[in-house]
């Protein structure tokens, strides 16, 4: 191993407490026993509804089960002197309100910004001593298209058009995620005093249908065809295409010939980071500082955040009304309104008495599309993967390709849509998609010195196999090793660099951070489970049948990421419900 002993004893020195972890320790066992708002969960959308309560001066407790916040935000030395970004991985998608309110970077959030942000080496033979090619692509629009170049030069032409098209969807949409959405039951059933508010609540929409114009029909295309069909009328080389393509199936149980992948596509490319619109970035300390900033800002403001404290129920007045929350040690906690950052399915299924949601409710909450097909690999290397399209430099320092997300088996379409084949037939895939990260590239706080940390995101997986066998460790280890095998063939030497692994397959997501199925999203970001339609139409974000029960996680508008908008607008609805009480 490339660590010196001095090395990795001071990466194994324990990091100063964060400010929310010290308060936290300064007010133990001074849990009250009633506030104005109970949140379950502390993810980075429930601890922004903490904070944004809090400011707002609704006394706030946030109760998450595991001992460490952040929900997938998480950063865990899983390996003694490796800090890997166990689930989440990469920040862009945060809303740029939600950077500034909360005053993050006061709080302790440091960003690396990734550019170049996408590398694609291609599997194939060098030719007159040439390595294989590959593709690169980033800020630099020139640089970009002589990329492509490589490939095609009518792609090349066409890509600052296609930037530009894509763009303009982005303006469109983009603020419909900080808003909640279309109330339509409150346009059906609604006083007529109701209705007329809602008609407010139609504003946003129009005014993103105006930013299209006369494109719209165009528009509606990319929400709703499969991205090959989109794709194939912009481009016709394989690598750009497959490369776009892998934004369109990332974290979801689809194919890129799948009606309505372009929305998740749209989704990974509506961020941005400090000013800069579809940056994508490391978090220094990894995932879980994007967390311990929000917390410090929630605590600073004076709401509680306890860990190890596992809510077992919501508790509901003779009336049908929230009263608080039981935690599984039995003690009881009163509270005006409860806010669920928990899974649609954990919230109604498991957390509130059903005996007070309708049976129809019930029903559709459990038939919610939750299939994931992800199977995330957090790696330790003791040096820098070497890609054969991209040799290391003298002495090993990262490139900029090794910042990027680097696709393997993502040469062609077919090859995406193949690995989901795959998986529909409960396999997982036989040339799987790698999404390879390597944060330690920009952030060497991660991994003692010569080392690296590397995240893995990989598809697709089933979370049932075949026959209906589950995934024991033989199972877990043959797809890793699989993986590996693939990784060999692009990068030779990754084997014999890996120090140590952790495998997590939909099962796992679902047991360590409950995901339901696995998925990051807590359920697909489909169009039918989209917008006022999530997670069911006419029970949108942020209500639920019962009065004071509110739903914030990802399975509520706009979805999954770590964004913390539906955190952000469900505490402004419950602050208005608040005042009006």
């Amino acid at each position: 191993m490339a660590a010196s002993g001095r090395g990795l004893r001071r990466a194994l020195r324990a990091s100063p407490l964060p400010a929310w972890r010290q308060a936290h320790l300064g007010a133990r066992g001074n849990l009250k026993p009633e506030y104005d708002a109970v949140v379950i969960g502390a993810g980075n959308r429930g601890l922004g509804q903490a904070a944004y309560l809090q400011r707002l001066g609704v006394n706030t407790v946030v109760f998450e089960r595991r001992h460490v916040i952040g929900g997938a935000a998480v950063t865990e030395e899983i390996i003694p002197g490796f800090k890997f970004s166990r689930a989440s991985y990469l920040l862009s998608l945060l809303r740029p309100q939600i950077y500034t309110d909360l005053e993050l970077k006061k709080h302790g959030l440091k960003l690396h910004l990734r550019n170049p942000h996408s590398f694609t080496p291609m599997w194939e033979e060098g030719t007159e001593g040439k390595v294989p090619r590959s593709l690169l692509l980033g800020t630099d629009m020139a640089e970009n298209q002589k990329q492509i170049a490589q490939f095609s030069q009518k792609d090349a032409q066409a890509f600052p058009r296609y930037e530009e098209f894509m763009n303009r969807l982005v303006s469109a949409i983009d603020p419909l995620l900080d808003v909640a959405p279309v109330d339509v039951a409150a346009f059906q059933h609604g006083s007529l005093l109701k209705r007329l508010k809602s008609l407010f609540t139609l504003k946003p929409l129009l005014q993103a249908g105006l930013t299209l114009g006369a494109q719209l029909p165009q528009y509606y295309q990319v929400l709703t065809a499969p991205i090959t069909k989109v794709l194939d009328q912009w481009f016709e080389s394989e690598p750009l295409k497959a490369t776009l393509a892998t934004d369109a199936v990332i974290g979801a149980m689809t194919s890129p010939r799948t009606p309505g992948s372009g929305y998740v596509l749209l989704h990974h490319v509506m961020g941005s980071l400090e000013g800069m619109p579809g940056a994508w970035g490391y978090v220094q300390g990894g995932m879980g500082a994007i967390s311990d900033a929000i917390a410090n800002s929630a605590t600073a403001h004076g709401a509680n955040i306890f860990t190890e404290k596992t809510v077992a129920k919501v508790q509901v007045s003779s009336g049908g009304c929230v009263q608080g929350v039981v935690l599984q040690d039995g003690t009881e906690v009163r509270s005006k309104v409860v806010l669920s950052n928990a899974s649609p399915q954990i919230t109604f299924l498991k957390l509130t008495p059903q005996e007070w949601l309708p049976e129809e409710f019930v029903g559709r909450i459990s038939q919610l599309d939750t299939q994931s097909p992800v199977t995330k690999i957090n790696v330790a290397v003791d040096k820098l993967p070497n890609f054969l399209a991209a040799p290391n430099a003298p002495g090993d320092q990262p490139l900029p390709h090794h910042q990027c997300s680097i696709h393997l088996n993502c040469e062609d379409t077919c090859l995406l849509h193949q690995a989901f084949e795959d998986a529909m037939d409960g396999l997982h895939s036989h040339r799987p998609i790698i999404e390879f990260c390597i944060p330690s590239s920009l952030d060497p706080t991660l991994a003692p010195p010569g080392c690296h940390v590397v995240s893995l995101f990989t598809q697709y997986t089933p979370y049932t196999l075949a026959g209906g066998k589950g995934w024991d460790e033989q199972e877990k280890n043959a797809y890793a090793d699989k993986v590996f095998d693939c990784i060999e063939a692009y990068a030779p030497g990754f084997k014999g660099s890996v120090v140590g692994r952790d495998i997590l397959t939909p099962p796992d997501l679902e047991r360590i951070f409950g995901l339901p199925g696995g998925n990051i999203f807590h359920c697909a970001m489909s169009l039918d489970q989209l917008y006022f339609a999530r997670p069911l139409p006419l029970h949108s974000s942020y209500w639920s049948p019962v009065p004071g029960l509110y739903l914030c996680g990802s399975g509520a508008h706009p979805g999954g990421g770590v964004m913390g908008a539906a955190g952000r607008n469900a505490a402004h609805v419950v602050f208005g419900d608040l005042k009006s009480m």
